[in-house]
């Protein structure tokens, strides 16, 4: 499902003592399929840019268009609902939104209250419940007995048991432990080719952007600062620190390989120990 912004700006608590234009004069494409991760550092505008995606927010200026619905500034929003059920967000620790005495209802609240038939909704909650590493054994079972993140795994498949289009991540790795944040990612990213979806991730990791993102948006003060493939903006190492982030650590250290030894390392999606033995087959092939 294609996105678009057009000269998108948002104005909390416009003609107020209080006023804040969080984004500004904001226009990009996401075709439908792509993975594009948003980065900034806190204040950015990154969340207010992913609150238009289902209607949370309409634009103060210009207008946002996820498939055949148009969000347009001064206009009613039409068709909220059908935006809704096509749009997944997958906020901050979405394990506080659990509340069902079983992990099945929890799962099959969001289907049931748009109206989907109960034997779609029993194999939606079938099919989701193994997407996300789970057993459908414990079904039956108390979301509240689960471990953390087990929790988030069930808050998760609540979210794909709507069959989204678009699915938008809000930092959805917050509070995991690195084990569980890789797991997570490769989670999304398996789910994203397989059912064709089209991803907008939120992140401050900018080793994530670069393992997972075909595409990149860096926010500052609620102006798109740069946009490009993960390479390309990762290159941009001075552009990306006058706004207080930094480059991934492999490509920093590809970097530093390169300048030190004289070496020609490209990243090609490597780990830090691939590119290590990548770099000590070249160096002993020039010391023979």
């Amino acid at each position: 499902m294609d996105i678009t912004f057009d000269n998108v700006s948002y104005i909390y608590q416009p003609n107020s003592p209080f006023e804040h234009r969080a984004l500004e004069n904001l226009s990009f494409q996401i075709p439908s399929g792509s993975f594009v991760a948003v980065i900034g550092h806190t204040g950015s505008g990154k969340s207010t840019l992913i609150q238009h995606l289902n209607g949370l927010l309409a634009p103060t200026h210009g207008s946002v268009t996820v498939g055949d619905v148009t969000l347009q500034a001064g206009s009613k929003p039409k068709n909220l609902k059908a935006l809704r059920k096509k749009v997944g967000v997958v906020f901050q620790y979405p394990e506080h939104q659990l509340f069902e005495e079983t992990i099945e209802k929890d799962i099959s609240f969001g289907p049931l209250n748009f109206g989907v038939q109960k034997e779609e909704i029993k194999q939606r909650v079938q099919e989701t419940i193994e997407a996300v590493g789970l057993s459908s054994d414990m079904l039956e079972r108390s979301p509240f007995d689960l471990s953390g993140g087990q929790m988030r795994r069930v808050a998760i498949a609540g979210v794909l048991a709507m069959n989204p289009q678009v699915l938008v991540l809000d930092e959805p790795t917050a509070g995991l432990d690195p084990k569980g944040q890789r797991e997570i990612m490769d989670m999304f990213y398996k789910l994203h080719h397989e059912k064709n979806l089209t991803t907008v991730h939120v992140t401050h990791s900018m080793e994530d952007a670069l393992a997972y993102a075909d595409y990149v948006i860096v926010m500052h003060n609620g102006h798109m600062y740069m946009q490009g493939k993960p390479l390309e903006v990762f290159k941009e190492k001075d552009a990306l620190n006058k706004v207080g982030l930094d480059v991934p650590e492999i490509i920093e250290l590809t970097d530093k390989m390169n300048k030190r030894f004289g070496l020609s390392l490209e990243y090609k999606k490597q780990s830090i120990e691939e590119l290590a033995a990548e770099a000590a087959q070249k160096l002993k092939g020039a010391s023979v």
